[in-house]
């Protein structure tokens, strides 16, 4: 049948008499194509100097002396931090808050803010605002991701229009984030190598409805090449998705792709709560 593909439960095992159900995607119909020429050395394509959404993953953790302050004292701390946030997520102007809790997760950070501007000054100027604050004093920042969204030099032929410039905020209980790196030797590979692995990757995620996936672009911006976030209400959803991805052949040119994190999706006052 043009246009749909058949994925088999088992085909190895399946009985001829008996077939097994079959599961059917459909591959829509695209005029995109495969970039050939990804260097620019040929087509010497011009700077794409359009407008992108920044975004910026900062995980915080807390100095348990914190806990140790006067109740009074504590409670004025979260009250003081939270609204800033509060009223940076109201701001508008394409800037976009989410708040995540990792309390209990990870030993290494507790909290994160999860921001998008497509002016990356604005993550400045919050986060001179958060410093600015007493519960700034007892915080850290063990890890911060920066990265910028940009079409994908890979056609997705299940969903043609695929991951733009602009970003699609998930509505998830939980997102799962980790920056990623790929070897040199998957940019040496043929632009046509590179887009049958990748067929294959989506191929094997279509089945995952459940499952939002954001990959964004680090290059020459921050130390990772991408920062892969998921979102998703169904954790189990997403641990079975990741072990399916490790059998495919683009999974054998990954450099890099920890520390990975389990964030949980709260408002602010709720995330600082969890803190103390």
């Amino acid at each position: 049948m043009s246009g749909v593909r058949t994925c088999y439960v088992n085909p190895v095992m399946a009985d001829e008499t008996d077939p097994k159900p079959q599961r059917q995607y459909e591959e829509k119909p695209t005029r995109r194509m495969v970039d050939l020429d990804p260097a620019g050395l040929i087509s010497r394509k011009a700077p794409d100097q359009a407008k992108r959404q920044f975004l910026n993953y900062s995980f915080y953790k807390l100095d348990p002396a914190f806990r140790r302050l006067p109740k009074e004292e504590l409670e004025a701390a979260k009250a003081e931090f939270a609204q800033v946030c509060e009223r940076w997520a109201e701001r508008g102007e394409g800037f976009i808050l989410r708040t995540y809790s990792l309390v209990g997760l990870r030993a290494d950070v507790d909290f994160m803010l999860w921001r998008a501007s497509f002016d990356v000054q604005d993550f400045q100027a919050m986060q001179r605002e958060i410093n600015r604050t007493a519960l700034a004093g007892y915080l850290t920042q063990p890890y911060s991701f920066l990265s910028m969204q940009k079409r994908s030099i890979y056609v997705d032929r299940f969903n043609p229009e695929g991951e733009g410039v602009h970003l699609r905020p998930g509505e998830g209980s939980y997102l799962f984030v980790y920056p990623f790196v790929k070897t040199r030797a998957w940019y040496n590979l043929s632009p046509q190598a590179r887009q049958g692995m990748m067929d294959e990757h989506i191929y094997v995620s279509a089945p995952f409805t459940g499952v939002t996936l954001n990959t964004s672009y680090s290059y020459g911006i921050d130390d990772q090449e991408f920062v892969v976030a998921f979102d998703s209400n169904y954790p189990q959803e997403f641990v079975d998705l990741v072990q399916r991805l490790r059998f495919t052949e683009a999974s054998l040119y990954t450099l890099r792709d920890t520390p990975m994190f389990t964030c949980v999706k709260k408002g602010i006052r709720e995330a600082l709560d969890d803190l103390a």
